[in-house]
């Protein structure tokens, strides 16, 4: 039941009733009504406004005017209803549209605010390598003229006459030694039935990053204990295979590692090459770079020690092949070749030097002459790997043929081929100090006999290519390091 309001006939929205007369009204007209009088106005005896009683009644519904109530209103209701609809998807695709054009410039605004730090954090670490480069040179070396950052950018010194005394003194002692020793072989040489039963007894994995997989050489330290590697991740790293503990990790190069050694006549610095086209030269107790030699445009695919120890060979894919001072770090002889060279090293005696060239000769160089005096055909495809024997009479040569060649250098011919498998991959050849075993690391790693050219051992512990090899003194033991990451050494089996 509605209720109605005794002064204008219709539904109230504010329902109240007159005590005095018990009528109902709308509040708003009733107020004004006893504004006005003071009265009710059904029986006209005196009202006030504080003594109306509000009615609690549930919220009507107002019915719709008549004008609504039509087809053409209701159609014209609905219009109007979906232009409004209309019109906010439109205003709320425009924002969206221009939140999508805010958010596209913030994120290119945020790239290249990374590109800039990571710039700007390249050239900070260029300028402490830098820095780390010339603090030792400082007392040694001028500054070259122009501001060079590198005493390897100067132009070449040359070998001097005391040098090459040197060189020439160091030749002939080593041959009267090498010939007292053929007389008398190694008593505590390990020998060849000893050597095939070596089996591999301690692998280490690890010492490089798993993002980037691989080591790609090794060398041993004359102490039989450190070992030092290259890796596909452009680290150098220093390791104790007694304690199994890094000594040291030597960040610096921009690009991989591809050569590795230590420098003889301090086991506390380590040489290593790197496609980067550098070669540095490592102290290892700081983990800084000592020096840093620039004498290559292209990547550095070789390095040697001089038997002296103060001359190291490098050789890389620009066709040079050069002679580096250690101590003073800087390049005393660059000779261009007219191919890339894949590798290289320095005859026991110091005097003579082979190279490896991408299109599979082996060439013999002169040192002090820098000439070449033999070249050996015979491989095909590049050179992979080349080693002198110790007595200086053998030099074995590898490529991508999987042939191994033994030349003579005394009648310069090759006097002996191992073949191996057609798919089999060669990347590193070991002579033992005695000359008495040929190593050999690619597919597999495998030990040779000298003279008789047997095969003594096969080794296949490791899952991807073997990249180095290295004997231990006396042929006692064997290491290698391969692409699977790890550092197997290999020997007799030990006692339980």
């Amino acid at each position: 039941m509605a209720l109605c309001c005794a002064i204008s006939n219709e539904v109230p929205e504010v329902p109240v009733v007159s005590p005095v007369s018990g009528a109902i009204f709308e509040k708003r007209l009733i107020v004004l009504y006893i504004k006005d009088n003071g009265t009710d106005p059904i029986n006209g005896q005196e009202l006030h406004e504080d003594q109306l009683i509000e009615i609690k009644t549930p919220p009507v519904s107002k019915p719709k005017p008549p004008s609504a109530t039509s087809i053409p209103a209701i159609l014209k209701a609905l219009q109007d209803e979906w232009d409004a609809v209309m019109l906010s998807s439109f205003t709320l695709r425009q924002q969206l549209q221009t939140a999508r054009q805010e958010l596209s410039h913030s994120l290119y605004q945020h790239d290249a605010a990374c590109r800039v730090i990571a710039r700007l954090n390249k050239e900070v670490t260029a300028a402490r390598e830098a820095l780390a480069t010339l603090k030792p040179q400082s007392g040694q070396l001028a500054a070259a003229p122009g501001g060079s950052d590198d005493a390897s950018a100067a132009a070449d010194e040359g070998l001097t006459p005391e040098l090459i005394a040197q060189l020439e003194a160091t030749a002939q002692r080593l041959t009267s030694e090498r010939k007292q020793r053929s007389k008398r072989p190694p008593e505590q040489l390990i020998g060849p039935e000893a050597m095939r039963q070596f089996r591999c007894t301690r692998s280490h994995v690890g010492l490089h990053s798993a993002g980037q997989p691989g080591i790609l050489c090794l060398d041993l330290a004359p102490d039989d204990r450190r070992i030092v590697t290259g890796g596909v991740d452009k680290n150098v790293v220093v390791f104790d295979r007694e304690t199994e503990q890094v000594h040291a990790v030597l960040k610096g190069h921009a690009k991989r590692v591809t050569r590795a050694l230590f420098l003889t006549a301090n086991e506390d610095m380590v040489a290593s090459s790197s496609l980067d086209s550098t070669v540095r030269i490592w102290h290892v107790p700081t983990g800084q770079v000592a020096h840093t030699l620039r004498g290559h445009s292209d990547a550095v695919t070789g390095l040697s020690l001089h038997a002296t120890g103060d001359l190291l060979l490098s050789c890389g894919r620009d066709g040079v092949w050069a002679l580096n001072d250690v101590r003073a770090g800087r390049v005393l002889v660059r000779v261009r070749d007219s191919q890339p060279l894949t590798c290289a090293q320095f005859h026991p005696d110091g005097l003579i030097l082979a190279a490896g060239t991408e299109d599979s000769l082996i060439k013999v160089w002169d040192v002090k002459q820098r000439s070449n005096v033999a070249n050996f055909p015979g491989h095909s495809g590049p050179v992979s790997a080349l080693a002198f024997s110790e007595n200086g009479y053998y030099l074995a040569t590898a490529a991508e043929d999987a042939l191994i060649k033994l030349w003579d250098l005394r009648k310069l011919k090759n006097f002996k081929t191992l073949t191996l498998n057609e798919a089999h991959e060669i990347r590193h050849l070991e002579f033992d100090q005695s000359g008495s075993y040929l190593a050999v690391a690619g597919t597999d790693v495998r030990v040779y006999l000298v003279k008789q050219w047997d095969l003594l051992a096969t080794f296949s512990e490791h899952t991807a290519t073997a990249t180095g090899v290295r004997f231990g003194s006396q042929a006692r033991f064997l290491v290698s390091a391969s692409m699977d990451r790890s550092v197997k050494v290999y020997g007799e089996p030990e006692e339980e």
